[in-house]
């Protein structure tokens, strides 16, 4: 779903370490964590601050970069941060446990960006466990206070319009 808002992959790394939890970063440091260039996470942090989502501080040579909390947009970045990474840490859950999981869409509202509270999953696969397909969904709705409606078929249709989140 974020992926949809921001186009650029830097851009969303950045955003999820800044606004998912109180860090902080230099440059270098950041760009071997990412693994990108200095220069890609360089352009990305220009940018974030000139749009005031980030603040920096001089720290001898380097600059600290952190969440400008003062941003009238703070509160609601972090929120949709942390549905993103309730919903991404969903679907490696499913992946990994589930079974033999080819692909995985994000259909419905959410796929268009409206938060309407549901969140609708199409899985493609054989044998799939149901059983904690089950377990899953009442987790996720804890922490995410989202419903989350599954459907399981066996053979990708090749007409699902969504986003896919899992497989190629």
């Amino acid at each position: 779903m974020l992926e949809s808002l921001v186009t650029s992959k830097t851009r969303i790394k950045l955003l999820l370490k800044f606004f998912a939890h109180a860090n902080s970063g230099y440059l270098r440091s950041l760009a071997k964590e990412f693994d990108e260039s200095t220069n890609s996470v360089r352009v990305e942090l220009n940018r974030l601050t000139e749009a005031g989502l980030l603040v920096s501080e001089e720290e001898g040579k380097t600059k600290l970069y952190k969440a400008n909390k003062n941003h009238p947009f703070f509160n609601e970045i972090t929120n949709m941060v942390s549905k993103f990474l309730g919903l991404d840490d969903l679907m490696e859950r499913i992946v990994k446990r589930m079974g033999e999981v080819e692909k995985a869409y994000i259909v419905g509202d959410y796929a268009l960006g409206i938060d309407s509270g549901t969140v609708n999953m199409i899985l493609i696969g054989k044998n799939l466990d149901k059983k904690y397909l089950e377990f899953i969904k009442e987790k996720t709705f804890e922490k995410v206070q989202r419903k989350v409606e599954v459907t399981i078929l066996e053979s990708d249709p090749g007409d699902i319009q969504g986003i896919l989140v899992f497989g190629s």
